[in-house]
């Protein structure tokens, strides 16, 4: 009996030495967590287990990626690629901006909704800088899949997961071990102002980083571990100064993390970095490297602690096992939350749906951008749940409508005067239409305006809008002068005032463009001087064009900044028919003193291209190619005939110039751009551009106008060069710009903001 017990005893012992259960815990620190993906590839390689995981902020996005069954391989893939740059930043891929969707461009730098609360009006200030739209259907794309294999028990992960995240009302932890597991790891990352909270069981949840930044005692109560291996990349703030307020503040929010793991139980592990700012994720491959290299610098101590070996081929394989189970996403049912009215659950329904049975994945994804590009959704939330007995998944949509008023502020500050406020203040509302009213003020020296309007949108099949907009524009145009930088103005010498009202009806084409159909009644009237050099009793001229005018265009667009754009492509096709009456009055200078009329119908077409290439991580390179076609015939003089011709503008600066030299009736013109990046906001730009005027406009006697009958008898060249910061507000610019003029030639600008107008009648 005696020699059964000995080999009995030796299998007990082996059995609990193959039982021993490892843990890896996983700390919060912004980019610098991506050093956990070195430490999980250095464990890999050394064939020590990882039997649980948990981990915290940027920890939990680590660990919840291993315990979905993703590789380190397919983490850093992941994490290379600009997916995750769009989701992190909130920015809209360029083939995902819908802009059939867009209203029109404002230089509008802040938005604020306005809520009546208690028969006041309540300014709500913005509540985090980076749109969750992106983060939310990633993560809804990477985790629903996983969620239907471990019918959203962490413990049946690929590895049993737990992150935390913060309770914001009771300012507690929230230890997650069960629900969406996208929407767990979504909680345990939201850090204050950049992301928006979400709900957990009821619960407001932000960042697990404020109150347990490293869930060691958590890991060893909910999973019970024979060792635990934490990796750390953080540690607790620094005590603040007075003059530190960010350390103030972050002392404030934070509370003070446990960064231990107790010695008999497990090893720390702890990497360090002076240089890694909490968003510098184009740095993984140094990041990594030094996680790596963290861990196998005390393998051996890690291998002393853990007799357990599991080859990377037995990890593989469960992986494999794991992934094959996930099934498909494809989507049968939508139910939609946070809208009780039954038309505008319809409208949010048939916007993604339309008349399909089932939509795949790609499609969702198409028709959920163009959803959030609508000016009446605030947010949407997609949970997606496997319905095992379709064989597809449902579609639940947490959706937020915007708050009916919202009113924005923006303009231009220039060292040129150009300067502008601009202020608008729109209301919207749907059910089964969308329906927007929009007004906009803008006040300055050189441009002032106001712009009353509506659009109504119909979500059919064929979806179209119709929109309407009475707008009254004045333009005053000043004199050059030699000064280089702050110009010391003269009175204007040209000031055009005009008002219109436009109707149109618009289709989408495809994802980037849209068709539209329009007419328009206008009015203008022209101030100016006939002659070069005026004295100050001189008496303006005036010209007076009432017109109607019909237009169709073909227009596509989806640069990423209204202005000083770096990627993306703008198209535009159009023509309009134009039927109008001019009535000029002679001034002081004139060669006659008679008023006269005259009608005129002509059309206008033109076409414009411009698309930007990026050759590297550092350089884009762009292109633009314009033309423009007219039968318009000479007005009553040489300067009523150039203000009545189209301009050419390519560089902000040249919209709020008369630059005579650029105007014409025909013309072909084209340019390039070289752009550098010095960071992801601040780049280095400068642009050419030649101007051909097919027909010349020529100054005959007494100021009268004709074209010239040689075809391309001039060559005119626009230049820009400088320095363009793009901050959250708008852009902030430095610029050298050069215009072949036959006056000052030579700007320098400094500018913050955007120069942008209301649109005119045609």
């Amino acid at each position: 009996m005696r020699h059964l017990i000995l080999p009995f005893l030796l299998i007990i012992c082996l059995s609990a030495s193959q039982a021993q259960t490892v843990a890896l815990v996983l700390s919060g620190g912004g980019a610098k967590g991506l050093a956990h993906i070195g430490v999980i590839k250095a464990l890999e390689e050394n064939n020590i287990p990882i039997d649980y995981i948990a981990g915290t902020s940027m920890g939990a996005i680590v660990a919840g990626l291993y315990a979905a069954g993703f590789s380190t391989d397919q983490m850093e893939e992941l994490f290379r690629s600009e997916q995750f740059r769009f989701w992190a930043t909130g920015y809209i891929q360029e083939e995902y901006r819908y802009h059939f969707k867009k209203l029109q461009q404002t230089p509008a730098w802040l938005s604020f909704d306005l809520e009546r609360r208690e028969e006041k009006l309540k300014l709500l200030l913005p509540t985090n800088l980076i749109p969750e739209g992106q983060m939310d259907f990633a993560f809804m794309e990477m985790f629903s899949s996983t969620n239907a294999v471990c019918n959203y028990d962490f413990d049946r992960l690929f590895v049993p997961f737990m992150c935390i995240a913060t309770d914001v009302y009771n300012n507690k932890e929230l230890e997650i071990r069960s629900g969406d597991l996208g929407e767990a790891i979504r909680a345990s990352m939201t850090f204050p102002f950049y992301f928006k909270p979400i709900e957990i069981d009821g619960a407001l949840a932000f960042d697990g980083g404020i109150v347990n930044n490293f869930p060691v005692q958590n890991t060893l109560e909910a999973f019970n571990p024979d060792i635990i291996i934490g990796h750390k990349v953080a540690n607790n703030a620094r005590k603040p100064v007075e003059d530190d307020v960010m350390a103030q503040l972050e002392n404030l929010i934070m509370q003070k993390t446990d960064y231990n793991v107790p010695s008999q139980k497990g090893v720390l592990l702890e990497t360090s970095f002076s240089n890694i700012s909490l968003l510098d994720f184009d740095k993984i491959d140094l990041i990594e490297t030094a996680g790596y290299n963290k861990a196998q610098s005390v393998i051996d101590s890690i291998k002393s602690r853990i007799d357990r070996r599991v080859s990377l081929h037995e990890v593989q394989r469960k992986r494999d096992e794991f992934n094959k189970k996930k099934p498909e996403l494809r989507f049968q049912n939508i139910q939609v939350e946070g809208v009780s009215d039954p038309l505008q659950r319809k409208y949010i329904i048939q916007s993604l749906k339309h008349r399909s049975v089932t939509i795949s994945l790609d499609e969702l994804r198409k028709e959920y951008f163009k959803l959030i590009a609508d000016m009446q959704i605030r947010s949407i939330r997609p949970i997606a749940i496997y319905n095992p007995e379709s064989g597809y998944f449902d579609l639940h949509l947490k959706v937020k409508k915007e708050k009916p008023m919202e009113i924005k502020f923006g303009g231009n500050v220039s060292t040129k005067p150009i300067n502008q406020g601009f202020i608008s203040l729109d209301y919207r509302f749907f059910n089964n239409r969308a329906y927007t009213v929009s007004t906009n003020i803008y006040f300055g020296r050189f441009y002032s305006s106001i712009n009353l309007g509506g659009r109504i949108d119909f979500p059919t099949s064929l979806p179209f809008y119709l929109s309407g907009n009475f707008t009254f524009n004045r333009w005053d145009y000043y004199s050059s002068s030699n000064e280089f930088f702050f110009e010391d103005v003269l009175p204007p010498y040209v000031i055009r005032d005009e008002n219109n009202f436009c109707f149109e009806v618009g289709f989408p084409v495809k994802y980037k463009g849209k068709l539209v159909f329009g007419s328009s009644i206008s009015s203008a009237s022209d101030d100016y001087f006939i002659k070069e050099v005026t004295n100050q009793a001189d008496v303006a001229d005036n010209t007076d064009f009432y017109a109607f005018s019909t237009q169709v265009r073909l227009e596509k667009n989806s640069f990423n900044y209204r202005q000083y754009p770096t990627e993306g492509m703008s198209s535009f096709l159009g023509l309009s028919y134009i039927d109008g009456k001019e009535t000029y009055r002679p001034g002081s200078a004139s060669a006659t003193m008679a008023k006269n009329s005259a009608n005129h119908q002509f059309f206008i077409m033109k076409s414009n291209y411009e698309k930007f290439f990026k050759v590297n991580r550092k350089i884009t390179l762009g292109f633009l190619a314009e033309g423009l076609f007219s039968n318009m015939k000479v007005m009553s003089n040489y300067r009523s005939t150039q203000l009545s011709a189209p301009a050419f503008t390519p560089v902000p600066y040249s919209q709020t110039l008369f630059l005579p030299d650029f105007r014409a009736s025909k013309y072909i013109a084209s340019g390039i751009r070289f752009i550098g990046k010095l960071s992801d906001q601040l780049h280095f730009r400068t642009e050419a551009y030649g101007f051909a005027p097919i027909r010349e406009v020529m100054q005959t006697e007494n100021f009268q106008a004709r074209y010239n009958e040689k075809a391309f008898s001039s060559l005119k060249t626009i230049g820009m060069a400088g320095l363009v910061y793009h901050s959250g507000m708008g852009p902030v610019s430095l610029t050298l710009n050069y215009f072949d003029n036959q006056n000052t030639k030579l700007y320098v600008v400094f500018s913050f903001g955007y120069v942008m107008f209301n649109k005119r009648g045609y």
